[in-house]
C-alpha cells in the first residue's frame, strides 16, 4: 500500500521535473506533497537512477537523469 502511494508520488515528482530543474522546496510547492513524501518519492526515483542531486547556493536541486 505505502509502495504504490510512494510510486504516485514519484510519479507527480517526474511530472513536475519534465519541465526542468527545481530545488526539493519547489518540488514541495509544485507537487504539494508534505516533505515525507517527497523525499521517499526521491528516494525512489534516485534507486532508480531517474534523477540526479546537485546543491546551488546551499539548496538541494533535482534534474531528470
Amino acid at each position: 500500500m505505502l509502495n504504490e502511494k510512494i510510486g504516485i508520488n514519484a510519479g507527480l515528482i517526474w511530472n513536475a521535473l519534465e519541465k526542468g530543474e527545481q530545488s526539493v522546496k519547489a518540488l514541495k510547492k509544485t507537487t504539494k506533497l508534505n516533505e515525507k513524501d517527497v523525499n521517499l518519492a526521491l528516494g525512489w526515483l534516485a534507486r532508480e537512477g531517474k534523477v540526479t542531486f546537485s546543491e546551488i547556493e546551499a539548496e538541494l536541486v533535482v534534474t531528470l537523469a
